[in-house]
């Protein structure tokens, strides 16, 4: 039977979606977050010393503090995507509050490989004064291992 105006048979219309296209759309918008993301890290330019270590396997589930020194003897801390510069005097009073939120949450420090040894040395002392149990130190793996 033709349709009206004798355009042809009629059709009843389609309840699907045409996957296809969507699924083009997502692998475009995969690479180029796959391209960019490496772009995005921002931090401290910190040079750390590189050593043969074991990760820390309890802290993966928790989102850790970390205070950065860099090669300047500057103060940063870091929670989450949040990086602030601070004295170490405002190192204390920050991560007292921070812990007092969330107690269980892990502190590591990363220092650059040129930073005096007694200035990494103030900072940890700081952060113990500071009620924090237990300090991780930040390495990377010597080049060629992993």
């Amino acid at each position: 039977m033709l349709g009206p105006f004798n355009r042809g048979p009629r059709r009843k219309p389609m309840g699907e979606i045409n996957v296809v296209p969507f699924i083009d759309v997502m692998l475009v918008l995969l690479v180029i977050f796959m391209i960019t993301a490496p772009m995005l890290t921002q931090g401290v330019q910190v040079d750390l010393p590189q050593v043969t270590s074991e990760p820390i396997e309890d802290i993966e589930d928790r989102e850790p503090i970390i205070v950065s020194v860099d090669k300047e003897g500057q103060y940063f801390i870091s929670l989450g995507d949040e990086e602030t510069p601070v004295s170490l005097e405002e190192i204390s009073d920050k991560i007292i509050i921070i812990l007092q939120r969330r107690p269980e949450t892990p502190v590591l420090v990363r220092g650059d490989r040129n930073v005096p040894y007694g200035q990494i040395v103030t900072l940890m002392s700081t952060l113990q004064v500071a009620g924090v149990p237990n300090v991780g130190l930040i390495s990377e793996p010597p080049p060629g291992e992993s």
